[in-house]
């Protein structure tokens, strides 16, 4: 998502509208076009390291998931319960997965042989029902969206398989907030604003997980109440109110951790200039923890 809007006195007068996937949002926030987006953390990154143009100074200044959900969602009857089995197996890949860019770094400290698994690019939209047809053994994908969209229909949740990266090693963060650096230098007050906002917003949402629930379902076309509060219930659980955000609050990282997830990133992207943390995330709008 990317928003926009007018900064007026009284606070903020925010309008919002849906990019096409982190590549697309970074790229509004570039030009100007959006103040802020929510987008993968490691996408930007990536995009920084090639776009030498109006990326090049983008921060995220607030991160909303801790832990990324990257996975690989798997059918225990096709003989996969942990991430050891994936050898030998058939994993679907979808096209602009971001799971698939951390996998290298998961096999490689898991003593996994990547070369024994057959990857065949496949659909988004053919993702789920390869699977649940068994005309493949596994998929990536984010752990809140395949797996429940898979026992909506009709795989028993004992048959699935859900391994998360952040289960085997994986350090990566996830989607974070960035905001155009000209607005940033401009106008600090609104995009620490912005930030008291979003962290007001969590506050409801976890107070209240079944109304926030209730609002998405109502926003989008065929939304179903039910899967949308279990996907919800499932990302505050694993992605946002981890062991590091109930010691150190929302919203920022750990330093050494984040260099660590750098690294990984590098084993199957080649950077230009390899980026420091400070480089990519800036904590200074973040309010008091």
């Amino acid at each position: 998502a990317a928003a926009g809007g007018l900064f007026g006195a009284e606070g903020l007068t925010v309008t919002t509208n849906i990019a096409n996937g982190s590549p697309d949002a970074i790229a509004r926030v570039a030009a100007g076009t959006s103040d802020f987006a929510l987008v993968d953390i490691n996408a930007l990154m990536r995009f920084r390291d090639k776009d030498k143009q109006g990326s090049a100074r983008i921060k995220a200044v607030f991160v909303l998931f801790n832990k990324a959900p990257y996975s690989i969602i798997a059918r225990k009857s096709r003989g996969i319960r942990a991430l050891s089995d994936i050898e030998g197996k058939h994993l679907g890949v979808a096209e602009g997965d971001l799971s698939i860019r951390l996998w290298p770094a998961v096999a490689k400290q898991n003593g996994i042989k990547a070369a024994s698994v057959k990857q065949s690019s496949i659909s988004p939209a053919v993702r789920e029902p390869m699977l649940s047809a068994g005309q493949i053994d596994a998929v990536t994908g984010f752990s809140y969206l395949s797996a429940i969209n898979l026992r909506d229909r009709g795989v028993p949740a004992d048959d699935l398989a859900v391994l998360k990266f952040a289960d085997y090693g994986c350090e990566a963060y996830g989607a974070a907030i960035i905001v155009n650096p000209s607005l940033a230098a401009a106008k600090p007050e609104a995009v620490k604003g912005f930030l008291r906002a979003t962290v007001a917003g969590l506050h409801l949402v976890v107070k209240d997980p079944e109304r926030a629930a209730t609002e998405v379902a109502s926003r989008a076309e065929g939304g179903n109440r039910d899967l949308e509060l279990e996907r919800l219930r499932s990302i505050l659980r694993d992605n946002i109110l981890t062991g590091e955000v109930r010691r150190n609050g929302l919203g920022g990282i750990d330093p050494e951790r984040f260099e660590r997830s750098i690294d990984q990133i590098a084993e199957d992207f080649k950077f230009e200039k390899r980026p420091q943390g400070s480089d990519i995330f800036d904590d200074q709008f973040l309010p008091p923890l």
